[in-house]
């Protein structure tokens, strides 16, 4: 996306792209990825600018940020909309749990936005104040990059052995099990274009301790419990409490989560397709 020389033979030929952008966060928070990744997502962005036709957002904070980077730029927002994308997971069904002990999961690359540092912190504190009582975190994903502190955590910290797992070869059948017994899913980013674990968990009827992110919001309404990013106590509360057997603050939160609408492919592609038909 970020080559001009593309878009110039798309409209000698009078065809006109139409891009789906899933974030920006390179140029909003380049802090959390690579070196060098900034300087090529704005070109890629403000080449969808420049020669799209139309855009499409996976949600309306991607959107915004798409607003912003246009204002920056000078230049003008092209036809857009957004289409929410469905998750991978359809129905809640029957699975055998892996583990018998209460556990949370966490969802996603190990990358530093996704802060499983700090979670990792947290799980130390559990197991000082708790020992063996402790709940297990079930860390799936693929080690990413900029991540040394966390595999530090995960390979050298003696206290966490015990009560961190961590899955980097999942299978869609295993991580709909993690996910399906799990007591809640843990979300404590910093920053997403949208969401799909907190989308996928919400689907399976699992609860959600989430980031007080506008995205997560936006998605899921008033259904997960928010917390900080940085509080530390209250991520502490709220996973202890949940952790627990007959726990009411997660009884409560299932109860809400009854009336949750996951997108569907269906929707994604009506309004996609609408839009297109309208670009004619």
């Amino acid at each position: 996306m970020e080559h001009p020389r593309y878009y110039a033979t798309l409209k000698h030929r009078q065809i006109r792209p139409v891009f789906m952008v899933h974030d920006l966060i390179p140029l909003t928070h380049a802090e959390y990825c690579r070196p060098g990744v900034d300087i090529v997502h704005r070109l890629r962005i403000r080449t969808a600018l420049q020669h799209a036709a139309g855009l499409i957002a996976n949600s309306a904070a991607t959107l915004e940020s798409l607003h912003a980077e246009a204002l920056e730029a000078g230049l003008s927002t092209p036809p857009s909309i957004v289409a929410r994308l469905a998750p991978g997971v359809e129905s809640i069904t029957d699975t055998s749990p892996l583990l018998r002990e209460p556990y949370f999961v966490m969802l996603g690359t190990i990358e530093p936005r996704k802060n499983h540092w700090f979670m990792l912190h947290i799980w130390r504190r559990l197991v000082e104040q708790m020992g063996d009582e402790a709940p297990k975190l079930v860390i799936i994903g693929r080690r990413g990059w900029e991540c040394e502190n966390v595999i530090d955590m995960l390979e050298r910290c003696v206290p966490l052995r015990k009560s961190v797992i961590e899955e980097s070869d999942c299978s869609d059948a295993r991580l709909h099990a993690w996910l399906r017994h799990a007591r809640a899913l843990l979300f404590p980013s910093f920053v997403e274009g949208y969401g799909m674990p907190l989308v996928e968990a919400l689907t399976l009827g699992v609860p959600v301790l989430a980031s007080d992110l506008p995205v997560f919001h936006e998605i899921a309404s008033d259904l997960p419990h928010y917390i900080d990013s940085l509080d530390g106590p209250g991520w502490l509360t709220q996973i202890r409490a949940y952790s627990q057997s007959e726990s009411l603050e997660r009884a409560a939160q299932v109860r809400r989560i009854s009336s949750f609408h996951a997108p569907t492919w269906a929707e994604h592609f009506q309004n996609v397709d609408s839009f297109l038909e309208a670009l004619r």
